[in-house]
């Protein structure tokens, strides 16, 4: 039985999927895959048994992705699983920074004790006033399961709503309200928007993809919105922005030595994923991808290898290959099998970038030495079978 190890807690919809068919490890050391929400694994020794691991979460920041596609370690993540409770916060932090419902409440508190507080209730309002989002144009940039979201509900909100995404998917690109105008410069939504929400994944290239000269083509008091990623955003520059008020408010669900200083700022934290919903979902989710790899070698949603699925394994059994995507690979395994007198009934293969999935269902006299004749195949990280009928 496969030993599964969880860096956080998680949640109780994802704890009884996973003993019912895993067993616990007690450390990392011993397990064979591992449930990882929060937890730093840069710093982490890799156990040469480890399979793969999970990300009950859609950023994969805290995991050694490079070191684990090294040793054959598949990484997976549950994309769309907590989109709806990073959209409900987006919602909410265009009311607060439109409204000053914080000011609000602050002011409430200080005269909670005042015989008269209605009535001085009634007069102080005046000082907190805003505007309305609706009419107002919200700009998106990323469309994907969170972005989409967003959209469709500045629209359902009654906002003007601009969508940036060259990679644009199929699903997405269905799924978004037809009112929503998709642009094909990003430059359009500085310079039209009102309101700003950035969902992109955190990497070298989107790093301060938000920075003094992207601020410099927004509408005056414009605010911006980031439960994506802090490193998306040049926060120096956000700052002086903020001070010079071209940006009216900057609403983040990072907290951090530079936001939580900055005048105009609004920010809260990290709080995109925490709902009950959301943390059930993400875990549910995740532990019925580490099921799917480790009972049939399919693979959705994985960060670093090409995902493929046979669905159940209808044939004796199932021998699992992540290797490099270079030429001759299934070549060779072919020649292995045939010399092993195994025939291929079912094959898939998946490159990502420069690394790819094969799956390989024979047929046959099993011969043990197989596995071990695949791995050594110069450019394979991995090699398992899996028993099937």
């Amino acid at each position: 039985m496969y030993k599964i190890h969880c860096m956080n807690r998680i949640s109780q919809a994802g704890v009884d999927q996973l003993y019912g068919t895993f067993a616990p490890a007690q450390s990392l050391a011993d397990a064979d895959a591992v449930v990882v929400r929060s937890a730093n694994m840069h710093d982490e020794q890799l156990p040469d048994q480890l399979l793969a691991v999970a990300r009950a979460g859609a950023g994969v920041n805290n995991i050694p992705i490079d070191r684990c596609t090294e040793q054959g370690t598949v990484v997976f993540n549950t994309p769309g699983a907590n989109a709806n409770g990073v959209k409900e916060m987006v919602i909410a932090g265009m009311l607060l920074a439109s409204r000053d419902i914080l000011g609000s409440t602050r002011w409430v508190a200080e005269h909670a004790d005042e015989e008269n507080i209605a009535a001085a209730a009634e007069k102080a309002k005046a000082q907190f006033g805003g505007s309305e989002i609706a009419g107002k144009t919200l700009g998106v940039i990323g469309l994907g399961a969170i972005g989409a979201m967003v959209a469709n509900a500045g629209r359902s909100l009654g906002m003007h709503v601009l969508g940036y995404d060259p990679y644009l998917s199929v699903k997405y690109a269905w799924s978004l309200d037809r009112h929503v105008h998709a642009v094909r410069n990003v430059g359009d939504i500085y310079s039209q928007a009102d309101f700003i929400s950035i969902h992109v994944p955190a990497s070298d290239k989107t790093r301060h993809m938000i920075g003094r000269d992207q601020i410099a083509q927004m509408k005056s008091g414009v605010v911006m919105l980031n439960f994506a990623r802090d490193v998306l955003v040049d926060e120096l520059a956000m700052a002086d922005a903020l001070a010079s008020g071209h940006v009216s408010r900057y609403v983040t669900d990072f907290a951090n030595p530079i936001t939580t200083h900055m005048k105009g700022a609004i920010v809260t934290s990290h709080l995109g994923a925490s709902t009950v919903e959301a943390e059930d979902n993400c875990a549910a989710m995740a532990i019925s991808e580490l099921r799917s790899y480790l009972l049939e070698g399919n693979i959705v949603n994985s960060v670093n290898f090409g995902n493929v699925d046979l669905g159940p394994i209808e044939t004796d059994e199932r021998i699992v290959v992540l290797h490099r995507n270079i030429p001759n690979m299934i070549g060779n395994f072919s020649k292995i099998l045939s010399e092993a007198h195994l025939n291929i009934e079912n094959m898939a293969n998946k490159r990502r970038g420069e690394v790819a999935t094969t799956l390989l269902e024979t047929s046959g006299p099993w011969n043990d030495s197989v596995i071990s004749q695949i791995a050594a195949v110069d450019g394979v990280f991995r090699a398992r079978m899996i028993p099937g009928l």
